[in-house]
């Protein structure tokens, strides 16, 4: 039975529950054990080289395909297999090389008309990118998907992506391991209120801010906790919205997957990411 969780309708009409499975590290076991306990959105990508674990999951879970929304992203690298080439030549992949993101998401509009894609959207852009691609476009990307936490809010591309009719979705809104903000006293103060743990509370607040969200969790318990929303007060939701104002809070919590402010050979200048090399936001 799916869980009683809420969804958020893209620019094209097109449902999607508010809390999903992030799948990078794990695939059949956790997804297989996700659906069971009411989840019926899952995230994958063709960098976790688990895609058809994930749909193994998906068939035997006996769930109709249809109740089930699955996410999958394009890696960086891979930028040319979206493409069609009418001249058989080699694509190497970069921002401001052939493929750049412009050619590629014209190809990937080309999905929708296969039947087998029903959305399209983008992961990682920021505002600079989105209006270098935006005036391109004929398909506006239904989701722009980056990291968001009480650490790093995104506040103004939030704001930003909503003006433009792009629903943000939240990746690692645990902090991947490193939930620092977990120890903030007055985020504590919100999970003591609640009799419950930090996760709940961070999801849970995405969700009142209108943000899918996708926490991966292979344990069970915390999966059904996951999902399991609770009702922040309006001071709950200004005192976590205020925790990334204090010295030293406002950053990024994946920097080990950019070291030196690089993301897989892409500088953080190059993405339009406002942090520093360390993944401080500069304000």
């Amino acid at each position: 039975m799916a869980a009683d969780i809420p969804h958020f309708t893209f620019n094209n009409g097109i449902k999607v529950p508010a809390i999903g499975l992030g799948s990078l590290m794990g695939a059949y076991e956790m997804c297989r054990n996700a659906l069971k306990n009411g989840y019926r959105h899952l995230d994958t990508a063709s960098v976790y080289r688990n895609e058809e674990e994930v749909g193994k999951a998906i068939r035997e879970s006996g769930i109709p395909r249809s109740e089930i929304f699955l996410t999958t992203k394009l890696w960086n690298t891979d930028h040319n297999k979206a493409l069609i080439s009418d001249n058989g030549r080699d694509y190497s992949p970069g921002l401001e090389e052939s493929p750049t993101f412009i050619e590629t998401w014209k190809e990937m509009e080309k999905l929708l008309d296969t039947g087998k894609v029903k959305s399209i959207g983008v992961s990682n852009f920021s505002i600079k990118n989105l209006e270098i691609l935006l005036p391109h476009v004929k398909v506006v990307p239904v989701t722009n998907q980056v990291e968001v936490h009480p650490f790093y809010p995104q506040f103004e591309l939030q704001k930003y992506c909503e003006q433009k009719g792009i629903l943000l979705t939240a990746y690692s809104p645990l902090g991947m391991g490193s939930p620092e903000f977990f120890k903030d006293p007055d985020f504590a103060k919100v999970v003591k209120a609640h009799n419950t743990n930090p996760g709940q509370i961070a999801i849970s607040w995405l969700v009142q801010r209108g943000i899918p969200t996708i926490p991966k969790s292979a344990n069970v318990e915390r999966q059904k906790l996951n999902i399991s929303l609770v009702k922040l007060t309006a001071e709950d939701v200004d005192t976590i919205n205020a925790v990334h104002k204090k010295p030293g809070q406002h950053k990024s919590l994946l920097t080990a997957f950019a070291p030196g402010g690089v993301v897989f050979g892409w500088s953080y200048k190059q993405l339009g990411w406002p942090l520093d090399v360390e993944g401080n936001v500069i304000d």
